[in-house]
């Protein structure tokens, strides 16, 4: 059914080599671990569709007989016979070696707590299986863009979208030129669909990645804090779409 869903997703991929060809860059090297051959088959065609040097390999153990200093970003699937992918990334993060090394787990386990499991063990992203090609390559490109940027230069200080325009060290939001007041949390929200445009997240999501651990936040207080960030942003409130049963993303 996976191997099925995907390959329906290769006309997607190829609609998207386009837009994201300049991310791609002929230096990142990746490596894709999943005890699925078809699915690993897959992935690294079209990640090297879009330029980037693929590795793969079947088990935890198998990869970690490979250079894995080498890679700029490991996609690491969870459930795998032998070490799974939760011990292996924990491994990695153990070593000063390789602690640096940017992860994205791919699970077919979907619940809250692994989520919280993988975060907690510093992993950069968490794709649920089945995902669609399209999905992979937006996450990897925000991956990317987020470990490999040079943080002294002014660009990488500012996100701008049209006449949208965020400065992450003055912490300020300004439209057409025009400063417009936001809370922590409202900047922290519009900070992270704006600088991952393209990419739904959850409210679960967006609770994880904002609010302190030790605060009780209800879904509800994320809609009223979406719904704050739209009415503040003027004309681009459009961009932020609700994707019903999903969550909230930033349309570019």
């Amino acid at each position: 059914m996976l191997l099925t869903q995907l390959r329906r997703k290769v006309f997607l991929t190829l609609q998207m080599r386009k837009s994201l060809n300049n991310m791609a860059d002929n230096n990142f090297r990746i490596l894709v671990v999943d005890d699925e051959t078809d699915l690993c088959e897959i992935l690294k065609f079209n990640l090297e569709t879009e330029g980037y040097h693929v590795e793969t390999a079947n088990s935890a153990e198998e990869a970690l007989e490979m250079d894995i200093q080498s890679f700029n970003l490991l996609l690491l699937d969870v459930m795998m016979g032998g070490m799974s992918g939760f011990a292996m990334a924990k491994k990695l993060k153990g070593s000063p070696e390789t602690q640096h090394i940017p992860i994205i787990f791919l699970t077919a386990k979907d619940t809250e707590n692994d989520t919280v499991t993988g975060f907690n063990l510093g992993a950069d992203d968490y794709i649920s299986k089945p995902f669609s090609i399209r999905e992979v390559l937006v996450r990897i490109r925000a991956v990317l863009r987020r470990t490999t940027e040079p943080a002294d230069e002014e660009a990488h200080q500012l996100i701008r979208y049209q006449g949208l325009e965020m400065n992450l060290d003055k912490k300020t939001v300004s439209i057409d030129g025009e400063e417009i007041p936001f809370t922590k949390t409202e900047f922290e929200i519009l900070h992270l669909l704006l600088d991952e445009r393209g990419r739904v997240f959850s409210r679960q999501e967006l609770i994880d990645r904002i609010w302190p651990r030790d605060v009780l936040v209800l879904n509800r207080t994320v809609d009223v804090n979406i719904t704050r960030v739209r009415k503040k942003i003027g004309r681009f409130a459009k961009c932020i779409v609700t994707r019903l049963g999903f969550g909230y993303y930033f349309d570019a």
